[in-house]
């Protein structure tokens, strides 16, 4: 009797086995690159080179072939973050406070909108729907790839002007570009059937989507604030200690605010400041934050993994000269210029607005928002090619910022008289002890 034993792996168990290892690098990798010019982004991208370059690998995760999946996981990886970002920010939300962010949302991205539409319309040489969508999709600053350059946890005391600046300019960009996109989408419809766009843009998709958008996230935020630390004690949601109902305040302010047609991504973040506004001090405020950040920096590993994936399976290769120069000029004249031109009068060290400037760092937003575009327009020609340009300047974007944010960062925060290695023995102030009711 013959008896033949079968030595290759089960797919099913290497999958277990490779998502313990990503969950365990996950929970290891800042630690380990806290003090290295290193980002985990970069790392995650030279993993995903590394397994998808393995002739065992078969898939070739290029987002041009799966339309759909690129959108969608982007999308879930963005309203996971814009959560996390703002139940972090301990800066209570007024037009005055929060003027550094109006800057750089009023002027810094429709600036860096315009000219990068100049770049893909004249150097590229796209239509200029296309170049639209370009500069939508690129001008704003990630709420994802740019955590090292963001604030600390919630009541950390990691909040100087450079890292409120970036993470509340990540929180709302994202909403406010997004009439960009339809502008891009409706010129290219316009072009084709020659119909009138401009009403229906400016009063659906700004001034409907933006509105109830803000209205819904407010409303919402309120709602799950209440549930959370308002009711009567036997029932506050902060009493389970469980960090799950950010989560579901992300799901519920996403879900509900895109079934009555406004801006998801916006209401997601006017609701985490709202349900952070809820109980301010409230030490269930960083349980729901670490909550989310794992959950984020675990779909983030993931993404960046299938985006090393693509880069190794030809993403890049459509590309031209011109696209690497354009892509250079985007990230080292583009944003930097934009952001020194809306920080111009405020009141702030030399230094630190060149680092609100430069550190506009570009990703998963970006891929959303191109996903997003191509898979409502019909009849893109040169998609390889807009994916190869975008692709890079992520690319370009994560290596360049990478490299500099941790010296740079730690510099600065020496400068305002802060050790940088001072959180890696004592816990954040105000956090000490079991949560109170």
């Amino acid at each position: 009797m013959n008896l033949s034993i079968d030595l290759s792996p089960d797919p099913y168990i290497l999958i277990l086995t490779g998502a313990g290892l990503l969950i365990a690098l996950v929970a290891w990798l800042p630690l380990a690159l806290r003090r290295l010019p290193l980002s985990l982004p970069i790392v995650c991208i030279a993993i995903g080179v590394a397994v998808f370059s393995l002739p065992q690998v078969t898939l070739a995760p290029l987002p041009m072939s799966y339309p759909e999946i690129t959108e969608r996981l982007s999308e879930f990886v963005v309203i996971i973050a814009l959560m996390g970002a703002g139940l972090k920010l301990d800066r209570i939300f007024s037009f005055a406070r929060w003027a550094i962010t109006w800057r750089l949302i009023a002027i810094t991205m429709p600036l860096s909108i315009l000219a990068i539409t100049a770049i893909a319309g004249w150097w590229i040489g796209v239509s200029w729907s296309i170049a639209l969508l370009l500069g939508a999709a690129l001008a704003p600053t990630d709420p994802v790839l740019a955590a090292d350059v963001q604030v600390g946890p919630p009541k950390s005391g990691e909040e100087d002007d450079v890292r409120f600046g970036l993470t509340s300019e990540a929180g709302m960009n994202d909403g406010f570009a997004f009439p960009f996109v339809h502008l891009a989408i409706a010129l290219a419809a316009a072009a084709a059937s020659g119909e009138a766009w401009f009403a229906e843009w400016f009063t659906y998709n700004v001034l409907w989507e933006i509105v109830v958008g803000i209205g819904a996230g407010y409303l919402i935020g309120r709602l799950f604030g209440w549930l959370t630390f308002h009711v009567p004690a036997k029932m506050k949601l902060a009493k389970t200690g469980d960090g799950l109902i950010a989560l579901s305040a992300t799901f519920v302010s996403y879900g509900a605010s895109e079934i009555i047609h406004c801006y998801g991504f916006l209401a997601v973040f006017v609701t985490a400041l709202t349900f952070r506004h809820a109980h301010r001090d409230h030490e269930f405020q960083l349980e729901m934050h670490e909550l989310t950040e794992q959950i984020e920096r675990i779909a983030m590993m993931v993404l960046l993994l299938l985006f090393g994936g693509a880069l190794v399976n030809g993403l890049l290769a459509p590309l031209e000269w011109i696209d690497v120069a354009a892509a250079l000029v985007i990230l080292l004249v583009v944003r930097p210029v934009a952001g020194m031109v809306a920080l111009v009068g405020h009141h702030a060290h030399w230094r630190e607005k060149f680092l609100l400037a430069f550190f506009g760092i570009r990703g998963v937003g970006s891929v959303y928002y191109l996903a997003y575009g191509l898979n409502h327009m019909e009849n893109v020609e040169g998609g390889d090619r807009l994916w190869a340009f975008v692709g890079l300047v992520i690319l370009l974007s994560i290596l360049m910022h990478g490299m500099t944010v941790t010296p740079v960062m730690r510099e600065l925060d020496r400068s305002n008289g802060r050790d940088p290695d001072a959180d890696e023995t004592t816990p954040p102030p105000g956090l000490q002890g079991p949560a109170k009711i």
